[in-house]
């Protein structure tokens, strides 16, 4: 019995220290390509599945219950041979302390995602080495999603993740792939994570752990100061805009944020919503219609 009931206990902490960190959907779309087969589609939608569920990504320790959950979608707009042409969506939620409900992180689409694949060859990530723009950008995406997610834990908890992106950017300067290079534009893979390790946008960074585990974690057991410390952490973005005018970030966080920010403020304790709809429209006037729904 002794025996049994340690063998079970090793067994449920191996499951613990090997989970894995993502819990990701992948979807492949290849309506947009006159192609009749269509199991190389299927083949890639697999394996990228699988190196981003089953590969460990960095040394912390992630239970079971703590996986992250994302999606990415892959839509194909040309295909040739071994050559494919795409843009990917991608997208992060986590949980909100005390609910059953999912906070939505990340929500960012990138255009510039164009590729070599042969069907079934292996995806491997070697952070050493630059020798796949689809495995580069799958894994510099895989580090934005934990890197995100840890900083709505800790403040600036994402650091290490984001130097590994940082890393892959580096590493594909050169290449012949678009969107890793500075001078491409400002919505870059280069820009993103510059951005985000760079102290000129530090609010950013402290306004993702004051909204989630300040003001969305305490939500549930005290509303009213849930939604202050939310309201507070718009005026961080004010700070920001002043320095950096048409910062990059802020448009990341309110393509994720903002009917979740509608929704917040259209219910429960009053808060200051004529000066809360002022703040919003200075920092993300991009989406002004969203903030005119917001009704108390």
């Amino acid at each position: 019995m002794h025996r049994t009931v340690s063998f079970l206990f090793a067994l449920l902490l191996s499951q613990v220290f090997i989970a894995q960190e993502l819990n990701c959907t992948i979807t492949v779309n290849s309506d947009q390509v006159n192609q009749t087969n269509q199991q190389i589609f299927k083949t890639l939608e697999r394996s990228l599945s699988d190196f981003v569920n089953k590969n460990k990504w960095t040394n912390r320790v992630y239970k079971e219950n703590e996986r992250v959950s994302a999606r990415m979608f892959i839509t194909v707009t040309q295909y040739e041979s071994d050559r494919f042409e795409a843009n990917i969506q991608i997208q992060s939620s986590r949980p909100v302390f005390n609910t059953s409900y999912e906070s939505p992180v990340f929500n960012y689409k990138d255009d510039a995602f164009d590729f070599i694949y042969q069907e079934f060859q292996p995806i491997v990530f070697n952070e050493n080495i630059f020798d796949s723009n689809l495995v580069g950008v799958i894994a510099y995406y895989v580090y934005i999603i934990l890197g995100l997610d840890a900083d709505t834990f800790s403040l600036e908890g994402g650091d290490d993740m984001f130097r590994k992106a940082q890393n892959i950017v580096t590493q594909a300067q050169g290449s012949n792939f678009s969107g890793w290079n500075q001078e491409t534009g400002e919505r870059t893979r280069f820009e993103l994570v510059d951005n985000l390790l760079s102290n000129s946008f530090r609010e950013y960074r402290i306004a993702m752990y004051n909204y989630h585990r300040k003001g969305l974690d305490i939500l549930g057991d005290n509303n009213s100061t849930g939604k202050q410390v939310i309201s507070g952490t718009m005026r961080l973005f004010e700070t920001l805009i002043k320095r950096r005018p048409n910062a990059f970030l802020i448009q990341t966080f309110f393509d994720a944020k903002s009917e979740e920010i509608q929704n917040i403020f259209s219910d429960g304790p009053k808060v200051d919503i004529v000066k809360l709809k002022e703040t919003l429209n200075k920092v993300a006037p991009f989406y002004s219609n969203t903030w005119n729904e917001i009704k108390y």
